[in-house]
């Protein structure tokens, strides 16, 4: 894992390595509830990976994870792009705001995960 934490409004834990392990493990720590999905996600990009003969599903299981991690690290930025997915889905307002705030916040997080 890379990056300590800087204090209390810092990351809850450093950014691990984009491996499926590594995900696993800061998933278990900062979201457990999570962790049935990534494992089912996991399971379903490796036999697509060896039905297909491509890397490209276990690639993405691993840039859907480390940006998950990259934002869930951060409450604040999580609960933020809650509120803004909530936003969206309400329908109640123009959403191309929030839409490119929420673009920000996931550019930033794949930035953080070295994506």
């Amino acid at each position: 894992m890379s990056a300590q934490p800087d204090g209390s409004y810092g990351p809850l834990i450093p950014m691990p390595e984009p491996t499926p392990d590594a995900l696993r493990a800061a998933v278990a720590r900062i979201t457990p509830s999570r962790v049935p999905a990534l494992t089912q996600h996991l399971f379903e990009a490796t036999t697509n990976a060896q039905q297909t003969q491509s890397l490209a599903p276990l690639r993405a299981f691993v840039h859907s994870w480390a940006v998950f991690v990259a934002i869930e690290r951060h409450p604040q930025r999580a609960v933020r792009l809650r509120e803004l997915e909530r936003i969206v889905d309400g329908g109640e307002q123009d959403p191309a705001d929030v839409i490119a705030e929420i673009r920000r916040i996931r550019e930033a997080a794949e930035a953080e995960a070295g994506l």
